[in-house]
C-alpha cells in the first residue's frame, strides 16, 4: 500500500465480475486512502439496482471504502460549470453529425482507426448558434488543436508503463456532452479525480489512451496531475478481456456457487488481500 489516494469507479450497467474485482483490489492495494465512485452519467444504461449490488459485492469481497460514495448523477451542475468555462474560452463547438455522418467521414479518410475529422468545426459560430437555438440535435466537442495551443505539449507518468507523451490529436475532437449524456466520461472522471483528491489513478490498460485527453482537460482547468497505473486486464480462457456483455462470471454467481471471498480474491489475482 502506497501513500496515495486511489479510487474504484465502476458504472452500474451490470453486476461486477472478476475483472472488476481485480481493478478494485489493485486500487485498494496501492492506496492509503481508497475511495468509491459510481459513474452513472449514462441514464440509458445505468440502473440503481446495479449500484446497490456494487456496494454489496465489494463489502462481501472484504473491501471498505473511505468516506461517502460519490455518485456522479448528483453532481451534474459541477460538470455543466466546466462545460460553460470551456465554451467561454472558445474551446467547444456544437457537432450536428449523426452517427452515420461520422462513420462516413471517418471512412473517407481511408485510415484504419481514424478519428472524427472535425466536420462541424468550421461552421460559422453564428449559424451554429442558430441551429442550437432551433433545437437541432447536437453534441459538444472539444477543439483539441485549439486546446493544445493553450496548454503546450503534455505527458504523464505511469507506474507500470513508464513516462509517456500525450497525443490528444490522435483521438480527434472528442465529445464532452450530448443530449442523452450531458457530460462525458472524460470530463466527469477527470473532474472527480481532482475534486476527490485522487493522487494515483489505477485502471485497466484499455484506458491508457484515454489519459491523453484527460491530461489535456487537467491542464486546461488547472487541475492537479495525478500519477497513473494502468494494469493488465483479467482475461478469460479464450484470451479475451472479461466483459459484462460477453457474459463474464459475476461475483454474485461465484458467491452463489459457494466460493468464499478469499477464493474469489485469489481468482482475481490477490490471494493475500484482506
Amino acid at each position: 500500500m502506497g501513500p496515495h489516494t486511489t479510487r474504484f469507479a465502476p458504472s452500474p450497467t451490470g453486476l461486477l465480475h472478476l475483472g472488476h474485482a481485480h481493478a478494485a483490489l489493485f486500487a485498494a492495494r496501492h492506496g492509503a486512502r481508497w475511495l468509491l465512485r459510481i459513474e452513472d452519467i449514462d441514464a440509458t444504461r445505468c440502473r440503481p439496482a446495479f449500484a446497490e449490488a456494487i456496494l454489496e459485492d465489494l463489502a462481501w469481497l472484504g473491501l471498505a471504502w473511505e468516506g461517502p460514495v460519490r455518485v456522479q448523477s448528483r453532481h451534474m451542475a459541477e460538470y455543466a460549470a466546466v462545460l460553460e468555462a470551456l465554451a467561454a474560452r472558445g474551446l467547444l463547438y456544437p457537432c450536428f453529425c449523426t452517427r452515420a455522418d461520422i462513420a462516413a467521414a471517418i471512412a473517407a479518410q481511408h485510415r484504419p482507426g481514424a478519428a472524427y475529422p472535425g466536420t462541424c468545426r468550421g461552421i460559422d459560430p453564428g449559424r451554429a448558434a442558430e441551429r442550437v437555438a432551433a433545437g437541432e440535435a447536437h453534441a459538444l466537442r472539444l477543439d483539441v488543436a485549439r486546446a493544445l495551443a493553450e496548454t503546450g505539449p503534455l505527458g504523464f507518468t505511469d507506474l507500470i508503463h513508464g513516462p509517456r507523451r500525450c497525443d490528444p490529436l490522435a483521438q480527434g475532437d472528442v465529445v464532452l456532452a450530448r443530449k442523452d449524456t450531458p457530460a462525458s466520461y472524460h470530463l466527469c472522471a477527470t473532474h472527480d479525480d481532482a475534486a476527490q483528491g485522487v493522487t494515483l489513478v489505477t485502471r485497466g490498460e484499455d484506458l491508457l489512451a484515454a489519459t491523453d485527453i484527460q491530461r489535456l482537460l487537467q491542464a486546461l482547468m488547472g487541475w492537479p496531475e495525478p500519477l497513473y497505473a494502468h494494469h493488465p486486464l483479467i482475461r478469460g480462457p479464450d484470451g479475451q478481456r472479461l466483459a459484462k456483455r460477453a457474459g463474464a462470471p459475476t461475483l454474485r454467481a461465484l458467491r452463489e456457487a459457494g466460493l468464499s471471498p478469499a477464493q474469489v480474491r485469489a481468482m482475481a489475482g490477490f490471494p493475500d488481500a484482506a
